[in-house]
C-alpha cells in the first residue's frame, strides 16, 4: 500500500520471550501471529490500514482464522498509541452500528508491549510458497480481491517496489 514503509512477520501479545513459530503455533505463548505495520501517516492513514485490516479478515470468528485455529490466530490491533487505541475503538463501534457482519466483532484492541520478529523463514511466505495449496486457494484470492478493492491505495510496482 501507499504509505506503507515496511510490514513484519512476528508475534505479539504473549508471555514467552523470543518466542519461536514452532512455540507459537503451539498456542502456549499467549502469542498471536502479527505484523507490525511501519506506515507515513502522511500518506496513509491508519483509518485506510484499519479498512483493510477488517477487509481481509474474519473478526467475527474468536480465536481462528479459516482452518486456523487456536489463541495465536486471533483477531486483534496492538495500538502503539492512544490516539490508535482511540481510532480501532470507533472504527470496531462504527462497523458494529452499521451492522457489517452478521455476528458480533470479536477483535481484541490491546497495547503493543513487545514484538518478536518471525524467523526468517516464516517471513515473505506467501511470495515464496504460491504455489502450496493453502496458498493458491486461500491467500492468493484474498490478495487479488484486495488488490481490486484497493487498486488506489496499491503502490506503483513497476518503477522498482518490492510487491510483497
Amino acid at each position: 500500500m501507499k504509505g506503507v514503509i515496511s510490514a513484519t512477520a512476528g508475534y505479539a501479545g504473549g508471555t514467552v520471550p523470543n518466542p519461536t513459530y514452532e512455540q507459537v503455533c503451539g498456542g502456549k505463548t499467549g502469542h498471536a501471529e502479527a505484523a507490525k505495520i511501519e506506515f507515513d501517516s502522511n500518506v496513509i492513514s491508519f483509518e485506510d490500514l484499519l479498512t483493510i485490516f477488517f477487509f481481509t479478515h474474519d473478526p467475527t470468528t474468536l480465536n481462528r482464522q479459516g482452518n486456523d485455529v487456536g489463541t495465536q490466530y486471533r483477531s486483534v490491533i496492538f495500538y502503539t498509541n492512544d490516539g490508535q487505541r482511540a481510532e480501532a475503538d470507533r472504527f470496531i463501534q462504527k462497523l458494529e452500528e452499521q451492522h457489517a457482519y452478521d455476528k458480533p466483532i470479536v477483535t481484541h484492541v490491546q497495547p503493543l508491549d513487545i514484538f518478536y520478529e518471525a524467523e526468517d523463514y516464516h517471513k515473505n511466505y506467501y511470495e515464496m510458497h504460491k504455489n502450496q495449496p493453502y496458498c493458491d486457494l486461500i491467500i492468493g484470492p484474498k490478495v487479488e480481491k484486495l488488490e481490486k478493492r484497493y487498486a488506489s491505495l496499491l503502490k506503483d510496482f513497476n518503477s522498482g517496489g518490492t510487491k510483497y
